[in-house]
Parts: C-alpha cells; sequence; structure tokens
C-alpha cells in the first residue's frame, strides 16, 4: 500500500471528530479505511460518496489527518481542494461537502453539478 502526499481533501475539526467516532478503531483493525468519491446521480447530475470500503487496485491510499483515506484516481477531479464538514445545527445536520470544483449545487449538501 503507497501512500500519496498530495492530500485532495481537506477536514475540519469538527468532521475529523465525528470522522473518528464513526469509522475508528473496529473499522481500521478490520482493514477498512474512509472511501471518498462521487457517482451519477443525485438532484444536480453527482453525488458524494463517503464510506467504508477495503483498498481496490486502482485506488490511491492518503493518510489525511491520521484517518487513512482511499480514493479512485478517476474521482480526484471532483474532489481536489474539497472540504469536508460536520455540521450539527438545526439547519443542517451531517456531513456537508465544500466542492470549489462544483459549478452548481442542491438543497440537499450531497449533490453538485461540474
Amino acid at each position: 500500500m503507497e501512500t500519496v502526499s498530495t492530500i485532495p481533501v481537506k477536514f475540519t475539526e469538527t468532521a475529523k471528530v465525528e470522522l473518528n467516532r464513526l469509522f475508528g478503531g473496529e473499522a481500521q483493525a478490520a482493514g477498512k479505511m474512509l472511501r471518498i468519491g462521487v457517482k451519477g446521480g443525485g438532484c444536480s447530475g453527482m453525488t458524494y460518496i463517503l464510506e467504508l470500503d477495503t483498498q481496490k487496485e486502482r485506488d490511491e491510499v492518503f493518510e489525511i489527518d491520521g484517518i487513512p483515506c482511499l480514493i479512485d484516481p478517476a474521482h480526484g477531479l471532483y474532489l481536489f481542494g474539497m472540504e469536508i464538514d460536520w455540521k450539527t445545527g438545526l439547519d443542517a445536520r451531517g456531513f456537508v461537502f465544500n466542492n470549489p470544483n462544483a459549478s452548481a449545487t442542491c438543497g440537499c449538501g450531497t449533490s453538485f453539478a461540474v
């Protein structure tokens, strides 16, 4: 497993706390890492992927603030420079994706267009 040094995604402090709570410990011990990606669908054409997964042959591995992450290189174009935040307020709860590459987003916060 080779770790790539240029980090395409950043986590806010609140996101790091929540990611460590959700994906730390047992998941890492089982060889799972945090997959960050995109897929077709959603209100604006593409939606984000944030899930536990095992490494696939094409994946690039990143260590982002102590969290082992997987990104398919084909998704890097859509993710580079993105910040992942965690919100707990009344107007938003959950992970929020602040993506400078998105030309449009929808109200759900998980769908975007490029």
